[in-house]
């Protein structure tokens, strides 16, 4: 049988750093408050010549350059992106093209911030079924271009970003199980309500969140997500190494830790650093465990997702 393992990974976060300092002089907010809200203290903006293709490129090659695979090689490219650079063709095949790879598959996945765990879990089954060989994997946002900075209730919130891994078909397991859901029924809790048309944006381009409902509904959901997969593995909380969640709130976070009985020093945090990067936070908060000697092989990580949709899912791997 075939499985799929991470054989690299790679983050980036643009140069353009804003601090809750200087926030206070944009809105009526404070560092205090929104430490003590989000746990989040600086958040990365993309500049205005650089677009999630730019922040997408330089994750992946970091995670190419991990895995010591070229380009070339790749036979698979997924991104999980909510603000791709076009219309069409997809921001895969944009990043395919500053690659230089010529004829692998590529294509975009739009879960927001579940969207790298779609991505990865889609990849995964391509390589069990032996379609691929080796995957690039990336979860890519500039999602401060959908914010209005004079909404302190959003704005504190969200920051730009990518992170990648490649996959490469493995004869031992690597992802051991992806478990994916969502409920469209919650389409109006967390959202930005516009569209395109005529060429045209026809209604509101911003974010539009109702933060109460949205803590709720992430918490329980992102519990119901890591009992479903410990079901399915016949494992328990006790054997799991590391969760990696979505790095949205630290609020959300310690909640689901706690309802999981699971202390937080087995938990990635690092949302502190970056924000809410939707799609990209997963990633980059795996890469950060990677490079710092954290996650060693072997180890047994769950990841963990809650995105507009409402969409979400958990995914098991043995790094």
């Amino acid at each position: 049988m075939n499985y799929s393992r991470i054989i690299g990974t790679g983050g980036y976060l643009p140069e353009r750093r804003l601090t809750n300092t200087e926030l206070e002089t944009w809105v009526d907010t404070s560092d205090k408050w929104i430490v003590e809200r989000t746990g989040i203290r600086t958040r990365y903006l993309a500049n205005n010549d650089q677009d999630t293709c730019d922040l997408a490129e330089q994750a992946a090659r970091r995670a190419l350059e991990a895995a010591r695979v070229d380009a070339s090689e790749l036979d698979l490219i997924i991104l999980g992106t909510t603000t791709p650079d076009r219309i069409f063709p997809s921001t895969a095949c944009l990043l395919q093209a500053r690659l230089g790879n010529h004829g692998a598959m590529a294509f975009d996945v739009q879960a927001v911030c579940s969207g790298f765990l779609y991505a990865l879990s889609i990849a995964d089954k391509f390589i069990k079924t032996g379609t691929a060989q080796r995957a690039l994997v990336v979860g890519a946002d500039t999602y401060s271009r959908l914010v209005n900075w004079n909404d302190r209730s959003t704005c504190v919130l969200f920051g730009d970003g990518g992170g990648a891994v490649v996959l490469e078909t493995s004869v031992s397991p690597g992802i051991l199980s992806t478990h994916l859901h969502a409920d469209g029924a919650y389409k109006d809790v967390l959202t930005v309500p516009g569209t395109v048309a005529q060429g045209r944006l026809n209604g509101d381009g911003f974010t539009k969140m109702q933060g109460n409902e949205v803590f709720k509904f992430a918490v329980n959901i992102l519990k119901e997500s890591v009992d479903e997969t410990l079901a399915a593995n016949q494992l328990d909380i006790k054997s799991i190494d590391w969760l990696i969640p979505h790095q949205a709130n630290i609020r959300i976070i310690t909640a689901t830790a706690k309802k999981l009985n699971l202390p937080m020093e087995k938990v990635v945090v690092t949302v502190s650093e970056h924000g809410n990067t939707s799609a990209a936070s997963v990633p980059l908060a795996l890469d950060v465990a990677v490079r710092d000697g954290r996650i060693k092989p072997g180890n047994l990580l769950l990841l963990e997702a809650v995105g507009g949709g409402f969409t979400w899912g958990a995914i098991l791997v043995k790094y």
